[in-house]
């Protein structure tokens, strides 16, 4: 278990350099790139790791970079990336996890791919109303997206050929045929691999080559697969790495080029653990009664659900307020806890979830140890079992291996500037005053980037 004091800390001296600071009035164009699971170490320790990443450590000498960003609860993509873009926590933004909450199992596997569900402003909506066009390549949380002058959001359902009738008819209206003319065929939503990123990176470029947008966000998601699958650090992650470092060089020449004096900000949404265990909460909770299942297998009703995040737990009750179901669902959570075998740091309760930003739907938050994972529902595993993953995320945003990585720079960014560690809602003000304009509602007021 880890203590939060440091970082609460940390974070309170970031707002408050950031509101002491000069606002000088700017109004420059913005590319932002993500590289999901990017760690600050690949980019600030590459020659000591062996990565040749040219293009991403010309940011170091040409610009400013933390040396770690601190995210929010929980350490996964989509409410990351929902914070990168707004500037707010997930309880104020409304994407608390990846996954959408469902107890029986009727959704397939749902995302939260709608963006009709983020409860917060966007530096899309900011830009926009600041009279700039806007674009987007694959970012997450970005199907109908109305402040999106153009737009090819993130969505997937089977890897059917019919999801690219889906990506088609959801990106605005004549983009997706033109830039497939320009680049041929686009990649699949659910392909994260790095040739399907590589394809995503030369349509981001197409776009800015032929719509030259004031604001353009593109993801890329190679790096975490990899890093899922071999783990934090290995061959297979550190070749892609590199290959994702060549798109991003890509991506900054066609930017300069169309826009000599963007500011080009590239970003990650949490760091990475090496895994051995996946952790089964459903067991206990089915053992306890709190779940019962049908004949079939399936769930049935519910009193307690757990509702996984990486390496992390919400745990939502059927009656939030119900005292004695709160009270069974603790001591059961508690006695978990003292079990070796179930990998659990800490389990903290609805002030403490509050405090961190988290799912306000949560009664419960389990944060697992370093080295374990949250399964998914599987009614006949056991408590605790091999992984089948070498590598998670997902864990309290405490944990020191979980920060993510800025990297900026710019025509007026100070060069060489080391920004030290940051609170990620600290990013979307900073890019907005950028291009001129605001955030209000962000919970971390804007870095000092300038000369």
């Amino acid at each position: 278990m880890r203590g939060l004091a440091p970082a609460k800390a940390l974070i309170a001296g970031v707002v408050l350099l950031g509101s002491t600071a000069p606002v000088v009035a700017r109004a420059e164009p913005v590319l932002l790139i993500s590289i999901d699971g990017l760690r600050p170490g690949d980019v600030l320790e590459a020659d000591k790791r062996g990565l040749k990443v040219p293009n991403l450590r010309r940011f170091l000498k040409e610009g400013a970079y933390a040396t770690g960003v601190m995210g929010n609860l929980p350490t996964v993509t989509y409410p990351s990336h929902t914070t990168l873009i707004t500037g707010v926590a997930p309880a104020r933004h409304g994407i608390v996890s990846n996954t959408t909450f469902d107890p029986r199992q009727v959704n397939y596997g749902g995302w939260y791919w709608y963006a009709q569900d983020i409860t917060a402003p966007t530096l899309w909506d900011a830009a926009k109303a600041a009279g700039l066009t806007t674009g987007n390549v694959h970012w997450p949380v970005s199907v109908g997206v109305k402040s999106l002058t153009w737009n090819m959001p993130q969505i997937w359902r089977s890897g059917h050929a019919d999801d690219r009738k889906l990506i088609r008819a959801l990106a605005t209206e004549g983009l997706y045929d033109a830039l497939e003319h320009d680049c041929g065929a686009y990649a699949d939503g659910i392909n994260e691999g790095v040739d399907a990123d590589e394809n995503r990176a030369k349509f981001a470029v197409r776009l800015i080559e032929t719509r030259k947008p004031d604001f353009l966000t593109v993801y890329l998601a190679a790096l975490d697969h990899e890093e899922h699958l071999h783990g934090p650090g290995s061959a297979e992650a550190n070749a892609v790495l590199e290959r994702l470092d060549a798109a991003v060089g890509k991506l900054v020449a066609a930017e300069l080029a169309s826009r000599p004096d963007a500011t080009i900000a590239l970003v990650s949404d949490h760091g990475f653990v090496a895994t051995d265990t996946e952790v089964n909460l459903f067991r206990p909770f089915i053992d306890a009664g709190l779940i019962k299942l049908g004949a079939d297998g399936k769930v049935s009703s519910w009193d307690a659900m757990p509702w996984p995040s990486g390496g992390s737990i919400a745990v939502v009750l059927a009656r939030p307020h119900d005292a004695a179901l709160t009270g069974m669902v603790g001591a059961l959570l508690e006695k978990l806890a003292a079990d070796p075998s179930a990998k659990i740091a800490k389990v903290i309760g609805k002030a403490e979830i509050a405090r961190l930003g988290g799912n306000p739907q949560a009664s419960f938050y389990v944060d697992l140890k370093p080295g374990a994972l949250a399964g998914n529902f599987a009614a006949d595993a056991p408590l605790a079992r091999p992984s089948r993953y070498k590598g998670m995320h997902g864990y309290f945003p405490a944990l020191p291996e979980m920060r993510s990585t800025f990297l900026v720079m710019g025509k007026g960014v100070a060069k060489g500037r080391n920004l030290g560690e940051i609170d990620m809602r600290s990013i979307a003000p900073t890019l907005a005053r950028v291009m001129g304009t605001k955030l209000p509602d962000a919970q971390s007021s804007a870095l000092t980037i300038g000369e």
